[in-house]
């Protein structure tokens, strides 16, 4: 068992094929597209060495700017603050350069099987991640109202929880049809998902992650929904995004997004940077040892993005911070979206007002942690009165709400995510310091571990983020509210610019932001291939026959429209 409340259906592999982030909105099958021999596509020889601008050093824009550059292209690729975006690793200030914590995104489902295929292209490897009962997970603490409960599977806990999973598989197959899309899904059988969803999105798009619960027979105990909400499934509680739309929640459990999740060992930061460094085996027009890195001048990206406009024949003129204005026949934009209406200075004819407002309208999520270093996992220290570990991962409705605890073996230097919260709870730190924060936390760990002194074993100084506070990003990550869709489809689709006038083309929206998986890398990287493929297309490439790309076969499964009247 891999969560605290498990998804409806458990499958082995002998059971059934595995499955991938493979729709349900978009089912293209972005791992095969990567995989293919033929490659990504090719453009005209007249178009190599050909300028596009890369807006945003994130994951996203670096395989916009790697794939390009493997076409023959040059990205240009402009970065505010550093390389990787949301997948930041940071170090312990006085420690060992070994140890440290990802203050961004920290853990990843085997189904985002695109992000997969560059975590092996740059030869980085994963580890089972500590989530809460986790097979990983030597044992989980659930501290509600005061009862503290002790547990290696769910069957260690009360009867109520083994009720609320129950009552959440309940919920999800009477009112979501899970069974059956989980089976379309892993069986890649595009018509019947297309079939299932289009339903669901015109019968649920107004509803929200609460009322879905609370429409449930299942759900029909308050109490069973407050402890759902506290304590979920897979990563944790999930109240905080009970304002939310349902049909960002079912992605993710359609998708076993939430699901036995890895880390990256030595940090995931490491993937944009590898790439960005990475000198590909196949590549056209550019000799043999070029990497992005080598095509920018002191191998560093460009600064900050000040202004965008569009200028005669339809290019996109670039100004940075440092002064200096580039105009190009593609740019991708791949920075976080509201940088449109704040940092930069932006024309109104770069994109349709229906873009607009859906930029406008866009959703964010806060999001804050706070980890400390420790001298070694003293958590793994026997009770001699219980024989159980002195401390656990930890999910409680005290401010702390997640703690996490990492190590890398029983002699070494550890991690504790003191703390990882969301929404309202990640709005009560955004007043305090790091340090003001850690007294809050180890206050409320006080409580639940009275006997056991985490404070003598801290090594180093806190290091904390608040996203939403984060002058470049202003938000964890986008999350649709009812009603959303209609602008989420809009954006996600914008790569598809033959649809557009032609004076609103050349420009391509790219990134987690605009996926349909908020809050995973697999979003920024399916949407960075769809861009990928938008540039091509725009300057006159193609794919090969035998690997149509997302553009190729856009009518095929093109999201469900809602009517807009």
């Amino acid at each position: 068992m891999t969560s605290t409340v498990p998804n409806a259906v458990e499958h082995t592999d002998a059971q059934q094929p595995p499955i991938t982030m493979f729709g349900p909105d978009f089912p293209y099958a972005y791992d095969d597209f990567l995989a293919h021999p033929a490659g990504l596509g090719q453009v005209p020889a007249t178009e190599h060495g050909t300028e596009v601008a890369i807006i945003g050093g994130g994951l996203s824009g670096i395989v916009a700017a790697y794939e390009l550059m493997k076409m023959g292209l040059r990205p240009v690729v402009y970065e505010a603050d550093q390389l990787g975006g949301r997948l930041r690793t940071v170090g312990f200030d006085g420690c060992d350069a070994d140890l440290n914590c990802e203050l961004g995104a920290m853990r990843f489902p085997p189904s985002s099987t695109a992000l997969q295929h560059y975590i092996d292209l740059v030869g980085l490897t994963t580890r089972p991640f500590p989530n809460p009962l986790a097979e990983a997970t030597p044992s989980t603490v659930v501290d509600l109202k005061g009862e503290t409960h002790y547990a290696r599977t769910i069957d260690d806990l009360p009867q109520v929880y083994r009720d609320v999973a129950d009552a959440w598989n309940k919920c999800l197959d009477e009112g979501a049809d899970f069974s059956d899309m989980n089976r379309a899904m892993r069986e890649r059988d595009v018509p019947r998902i297309r079939e299932i969803w289009a339903k669901l999105v015109e019968k649920l798009d107004n509803q929200t992650f609460y009322g879905f619960l609370c429409d449930s027979e299942a759900f029909r105990s308050f109490r069973h929904r407050e402890i759902f909400g506290q304590v979920g499934f897979g990563t944790g509680g999930w109240d905080t995004d009970f304002p939310n739309s349902i049909l960002e929640i079912l992605r993710v459990v359609y998708t076993e997004a939430d699901d036995h999740h890895r880390g990256i060992v030595g940090g995931s930061q490491q993937l944009p940077l590898r790439l960005w460094e990475r000198e590909p085996e196949k590549i056209v027009h550019w000799p043999y040892g070029t990497s992005l890195q080598s095509l920018h001048a002191d191998g560093e990206p460009r600064p900050a993005v000040t202004r965008l406009h569009r200028t005669a024949g339809n290019r996109i003129t670039v100004t940075d911070a440092g002064g200096d204005i580039r105009t190009y026949r593609a740019a991708i934009f791949t920075a976080q979206s509201w940088m449109l209406l704040s940092k930069i200075d932006c024309d109104d004819s770069l994109f349709p007002i229906d873009h607009w407002t859906a930029i406008e309208r866009t959703h964010y999520m806060e999001s804050s942690k706070l980890f400390v270093p420790v001298d070694r996992p003293f958590w793994l220290d026997k009770d001699e009165e219980t024989g159980r570990d002195v401390m656990s991962m930890t999910l409680t409705d005290r401010m702390t709400r997640g703690t996490y605890l990492l190590d890398d073996g029983p002699d070494k230097p550890a991690v504790i995510c003191l703390s990882y919260t969301w929404c309202d709870d990640s709005l009560k730190w955004l007043p305090l310091s790091a340090n003001e924060r850690m007294e809050v936390m180890l206050k409320s760990l006080g409580e639940i571990y009275p006997n056991v002194d985490i404070r003598k074993h801290i090594i180093g100084n806190p290091v904390t983020v608040s996203w939403e506070n984060e002058p470049y990003f202003m938000g964890a990550f986008k999350a649709n509210l009812p009603g959303h869709y209609r602008y989420q489809r809009r954006l996600f689709t914008h790569f598809m610019q033959d649809r557009l006038p032609a004076d609103k083309r050349g420009i391509f929206l790219a990134g987690d932001d605009i996926s349909w998986t908020a809050g995973w890398a697999e979003g920024a990287v399916q949407t960075a291939l769809n861009a990928v493929w938008g540039v091509m297309h725009h300057l006159g490439g193609a794919t090969d026959a035998t690997n149509p790309g997302p553009g190729d076969v856009y009518d095929e499964i093109a999201p469900v429209e809602l009517p807009e009247d």
